[in-house]
């Protein structure tokens, strides 16, 4: 009897691309569930994934394939969602907004249609903030079973101090962006400590300070530039152990996109300070100086206007009448 965390169905939709197909494997190495499906619409590339995983021969999994939908999505109990056009040189997270949040909309009626039970839903492709919320809209589920990846900009700003400071990137802790998962995104600093020791006493000086966040903003861009491709390794470790949360595995307290509603920031998805674990997603509000509560603030000014503009469209109905597509908003 192999040693999983649940027997449950985890289903990776656009599994045939790069991100998918990593999840896949690493869904595998770390013994989430011997129940993987893997759903694509780009059939040889989802078979060569596939093969892939079967010549790993990870023992006690059984990984199905499938191009139809209704038979990816029955009785799913997880989902993570790569299944949007990746993002390529010269092209900002939101210059794929109207295609991938299309996209989004009929995931979301997936969920509805095929799988409204489901536990936990991670959505990974750009623009996060509004292709989840679309999805959400759409799915019926309650806000704090979707969730989208935000983490990534937090692990490079940690990452970056890390190599600033020349320590193991694990001893840079409070290295957190919140708001939109973009080039408006929110870098909070002054809760970060190098090896226990705050960031305001170590000498960074501004001008450096400033370099470094400019770069984290720039992360994704540049791995393009590198690899000549949108990266997709840390994305995929990432999504995957936000689902290994949800099942049961160690709470995941990187910053996540989730759903706010409150008295200051209205009807978004928008990365905070989240804790995610069975009972899902669950945020607080950040903490900060007054100038990253104000970068928070002009964050989530951008991102209500990429909402209106998917409303504009008419791929999601006006805010006003969200509850009648999903009653949990």
């Amino acid at each position: 009897m192999m040693d999983f965390l649940t027997n449950d169905k985890l289903v990776i939709v656009g599994a045939a691309g790069m991100i998918g197909s990593n999840m896949a494997q690493t869904a595998a190495m770390l013994k989430l569930t011997p129940n993987i499906c893997l759903y694509d619409i780009f059939e040889p590339g989802l078979k060569g994934v596939l093969a892939e995983m079967d010549h790993c021969a990870f023992p006690g999994v059984n990984i199905t394939a499938t191009i139809d939908p209704a038979v990816a999505f029955k009785d799913a109990k997880y989902i993570i969602s790569s299944g949007g056009a990746p993002r390529k040189e010269g092209m900002t997270r939101e210059d794929l907004l109207k295609g991938n949040c299309q996209i989004a909309a009929e995931f979301g009626e997936n969920i509805e249609k095929y799988c409204p039970d489901v536990k936990f839903v991670v959505v990974i492709f750009n623009p996060a903030d509004v292709t989840a919320l679309t999805a959400l809209i759409r799915s019926g589920l309650k806000p704090e079973r979707l969730t989208s990846l935000a983490a990534l900009d937090s692990t490079r700003l940690q990452e970056a101090l890390a190599q600033e400071f020349g320590v193991q990137q694990c001893k840079v802790t409070g290295a957190h962006t919140y708001g939109g998962h973009g080039e408006a995104m929110a870098v909070f600093a002054s809760q970060v400590k190098i090896d226990g020791k705050p960031l305001s006493e170590m000498g960074l000086s501004e001008e450096r300070f400033a370099e470094i966040n400019h770069n984290t903003i720039q992360g994704g861009s540049n791995i393009i530039k590198l690899r000549g491709r949108s990266s997709f390794q840390s994305p995929a470790y990432c999504a995957v152990k936000m689902i290994q949360a949800a099942m049961g595995g160690e709470p995941y307290t990187w910053p996540a996109g989730t759903y706010v509603n409150n008295e200051k920031y209205k009807n978004v998805m928008m990365a905070m300070p989240t804790v995610i674990d069975t009972t899902g997603c669950h945020f607080t509000n950040p903490e900060g100086t007054p100038e990253e509560l104000a970068a928070l603030d002009a964050s989530y000014e951008h991102l209500c206007k990429m909402r209106d503009e998917i409303i504009s469209l008419g791929i999601i109905p006006a805010v006003a009448d969200w509850a009648t597509e999903n009653p949990n908003l």
